[in-house]
């Protein structure tokens, strides 16, 4: 098709990596149709489908995310709605679920699940949707985020089991859980700049900036989250590439031990988990 054709050319022209693909999402979203349709090859494209893709389009070649765009990105294979103000749920992200599961591997169990920094849900949102007897909140400093935290909860059905707060990592919080998840933002802020322009300029830097080395809300998790856990209470804690050791040693100045860690497809280590040390008192 001549107009999937010259966008993909346009889309790699901008600096996007996946161009037919990414051209074939945006027609499907102007068009109402199907990849599987679109792919096929419509009969007929009308003129306000037309105007609707080259609008998308040019959203697309100024490097606004793709997932913003189309407004959903596929998370644990489930469909979570991603707009401004939300972080965009990345694949290796998944790697704290696959622990999460490995670790309390009874279905049926009832968990107190905690998500210091939810944003979009997705990490609250697809533990509870593989153990139905499972409850939680999500926290989150960003109403935007919390919003589509929540729109995620109604899409998915899992309303009447996670509820959504407005609160600093879960300072205002006195409940304790059996799993906690989280995923602060990291990113050094001197490296911010050098980020894709997708990222840099559209996802919300409060989801991003870890400060001058990347360890700010590593500093704040590390506090508070403690108080958080019940006996036996696992943290499941996402880091960036090369700060394992670092942050390893940050919890154990809090009374954390490191029980393993979990690579991520690229073999980088990006999952900790921790528990409390048995030498420690906490505080409650």
């Amino acid at each position: 098709m001549k107009v999937l054709h010259e966008a993909a050319l346009r889309l790699r022209s901008a600096g996007i990596e996946s161009p037919r693909l990414e051209a074939r999402l945006l027609l499907a979203q102007a068009t109402g149709l199907t990849q599987l349709d679109v792919v096929a090859g419509p009969a007929v494209v009308d003129n306000a489908a037309l105007s609707d893709f080259e609008r998308l389009l040019a959203r697309r070649i100024a490097r606004e995310p793709l997932a913003y765009i189309i407004g959903r990105r596929e998370f644990w294979s489930l469909d979570f709605a991603v707009g401004t103000g939300v972080l965009i749920p990345r694949p290796e992200t998944e790697t704290l679920i696959e622990a999460a599961l490995r670790l309390y591997p009874d279905r049926d169990e009832r968990l107190r699940v905690l998500d210091l920094g939810t944003g979009s849900g997705c990490l609250l949102l697809a533990f509870l949707s593989e153990r139905p007897n499972a409850t939680g909140i999500g926290v989150d400093i960003s109403p935007a985020a919390l919003a589509f935290a929540q729109r995620n909860a109604d899409r998915l059905k899992l309303s009447d089991r996670a509820r959504f707060v407005l609160d600093d990592w879960g300072r205002s919080l006195d409940a304790t859980f059996d799993v906690v998840l989280a995923n602060p933002p990291y990113v050094r802020k001197g490296d911010l700049v050098g980020l894709a322009p997708d990222i840099a300029f559209h996802e919300p830097a409060m989801a991003l900036d870890g400060g001058e080395h990347g360890l700010d809300a590593y500093r704040a998790l590390a506090d508070t989250v403690l108080r958080r856990l019940a006996d036996k209470g696992r943290l499941f804690l996402e880091i960036g590439e090369g700060q394992a050791e670092a942050v390893t040693k940050l919890f154990q100045s809090k009374g954390f031990v490191t029980e393993g860690t979990v690579n991520d497809l690229a073999r980088i280590i990006r999952c900790l988990v921790m528990v409390a040390d048995g030498q420690h008192s906490r505080q409650r």
